[in-house]
């Protein structure tokens, strides 16, 4: 018996989705011009895109350029294209250089010591589900890390895993520059 689904997913137009998710395909709309297709896919729901945006626009104690680099790992440990493609534009945006991103990808940065005692903590924290080596953690807590910045890692983590998962099972069409494979 052939067990493997057929499904074909596809990627909802504004007039698909609720009022609510309407109002939110048009603020996405305006604030980055495009609505990607991953985002617009969770307004199938009619409460996720809320939700996920919530999660993902929350107040943190980490900046701009460490939450990318928790993005870029978990994608990349996720092996998942879209967010790996999407992530590498915004690292971009946040002052990395291609060649920092697949460095960064690859769980470590090698030209930062602070970003890159959080890259190989966050590669430790996805790859072990949570429980990260004692050298991991304790390299992080050495790096000037505390407790809350720990907790907004895992955050970070869970929303990107979130993301990543959904694209998995979708496999929706890349609307990023395709990232360089490692």
């Amino acid at each position: 018996m052939n067990t493997q689904s057929k499904q074909i997913f596809t990627v909802p137009t504004r007039t698909e989705v609720s009022a609510g998710n309407q109002a939110i395909f048009d603020n996405l709309q305006k604030g980055l011009g495009f609505i990607p297709n991953l985002y617009a896919y969770f307004g199938k729901n009619e409460t996720a895109l809320g939700d996920y945006l919530t999660l993902q626009n929350r107040t943190s104690t980490l900046k701009a350029k460490e939450r990318e680099v928790i993005n870029l790992v978990t994608s990349q440990i996720n092996d998942c294209l879209y967010c790996q493609s999407a992530h590498t534009a915004l690292g971009k945006m946040n002052g990395f250089t291609d060649e920092q991103i697949l460095e960064i990808r690859a769980g470590k940065a090698p030209f930062d010591s602070k970003l890159d005692a959080l890259a190989k903590f966050t590669s430790s924290v996805v790859a072990n589900k949570g429980k990260a080596t004692t050298e991991a953690l304790n390299a992080f807590f050495d790096a000037g890390y505390n407790e809350a910045n720990m907790i907004d890692v895992v955050m970070v983590v869970g929303d990107k895993i979130i993301s990543n998962y959904l694209h998995n099972l979708t496999h929706l069409e890349i609307d990023f520059p395709l990232a360089d494979t490692l």
